[in-house]
C-alpha cells in the first residue's frame, strides 16, 4: 500500500512563487503555436490555389462566375493602370513609415536620453500608416468614388482586406502607446503586438486580388502579387516569433530585441518595392 507522506508546509508559498509574469518566464505552449503558423505558411506557399496550368480565358470565366466584370479595351487598360499606380503608391507609403518605424524602434533608447517622447514616436508611424490605409487604400469608397462603405465591404473582400489591414496597423498604435503611458507594462501591452501582428500575417495568406482579373497577362500577374504577399506573410510570422521571444527570459533576448526591428524594416522594404 501507498504511504501518504506529510507535505511541506510552504508548498503553497512555493506554488505561487511559481506563477511568473510573461515577462519573467518563457511560455513554451506559446513557441509550439507560434512555430504550428510557420509550418502553415510553409504549406501556404506551396498552395497557388492550383494557378500553374489556368489560362487567363479561364480567369476570365471566374470573374464573370465571381461578378468581377472582365473587360477589354483601352478603357478598362486605362482604369487598371490608375488602380495599379494607386495600390502600388499605397504599398510604398505604408512601407516607408514601416521602415522610420524600425529605425526608431532600434534607435529608441538612444533618443530617448535626448528626448523623453521620443518612445512614441514609432507607434505614431503605424497610426498614419493605418488611417492612411484607412482612408485612401481604395478611392472607389465614397468620399473619394462613388461606392458606400457597406457596399464595398460586404461585395469586395479586397477592400475588407485592406480596412482590416488598416484597424490592425492603429490597434498596434494605440496598445503601444498606452502601454508606454502606464506605469508599469501591462500583460495586454505585452502581447498585444505580437497577437496583432499573427492575425495579419494570417490574413495576408488569404489577400484577395480580384481587381487584377482585368489586368493583360492577369494569370501571371496575379502569381507575382500572391508570391510577394506570401513573402509579407513569412516576415510577418518572424516577427511575432522574435517580438514574442523577445519578451521572455529565453538565452539571447537582447539579441531578440534587434531582431524583431530589424525584420520590420525587412517588411517595409519588400512594401516600398512592391510592384504589379
Amino acid at each position: 500500500m501507498f504511504q501518504l507522506t506529510a507535505l511541506p508546509e510552504n508548498l503553497v508559498q512555493r506554488c505561487i512563487e511559481l506563477r511568473l509574469r510573461p515577462t519573467q518566464g518563457f511560455k513554451p505552449g506559446a513557441l509550439w503555436v507560434i512555430l504550428l503558423f510557420f509550418t502553415f505558411v510553409v504549406s501556404g506557399c506551396s498552395n497557388n490555389h492550383d494557378a500553374h496550368g489556368i489560362s487567363d480565358g479561364a480567369l476570365a470565366s471566374s470573374a464573370h462566375h465571381q461578378g468581377v466584370p472582365f473587360v477589354e479595351g483601352p478603357l478598362a487598360e486605362a482604369k487598371y493602370l490608375a488602380d495599379k499606380q494607386e495600390s502600388e503608391f499605397n504599398h510604398h507609403l505604408a512601407g516607408l513609415f514601416i521602415v522610420v518605424a524600425g529605425l526608431l524602434i532600434l534607435a529608441q533608447e538612444r533618443l530617448a536620453r535626448r528626448w523623453a517622447r521620443a518612445k512614441y514616436a514609432w507607434p505614431l508611424c503605424f497610426l498614419v500608416a493605418g488611417l492612411f490605409v484607412l482612408l485612401f487604400s481604395d478611392t472607389e469608397i465614397w468620399p473619394w468614388g462613388t461606392q458606400s462603405l457597406h457596399y464595398a465591404l460586404s461585395h469586395n473582400p479586397e477592400d475588407l482586406q485592406h480596412k482590416a489591414f488598416a484597424l490592425i496597423l492603429i490597434l498596434v498604435a494605440w496598445f503601444e502607446i498606452q502601454a508606454l503611458r502606464a506605469p508599469s507594462r501591462p500583460v495586454w501591452g505585452v502581447w498585444a503586438f505580437p497577437a496583432l501582428s499573427l492575425i495579419g500575417a494570417v490574413l495576408l495568406l488569404f489577400h484577395s486580388h480580384q481587381a487584377l482579373m482585368n489586368a493583360p497577362n492577369a494569370m501571371a500577374t496575379m502569381e507575382r502579387i500572391e508570391w510577394q504577399h506570401r513573402w509579407y506573410a513569412s516576415i510577418g510570422f518572424g516577427i511575432v516569433l522574435t517580438k514574442g521571444l523577445s519578451e521572455t527570459r529565453i538565452k539571447g533576448r537582447p539579441v531578440l530585441r534587434k531582431a524583431w526591428p530589424l525584420l520590420l524594416i525587412v517588411l517595409g522594404t519588400s512594401l516600398a518595392l512592391y510592384t504589379e
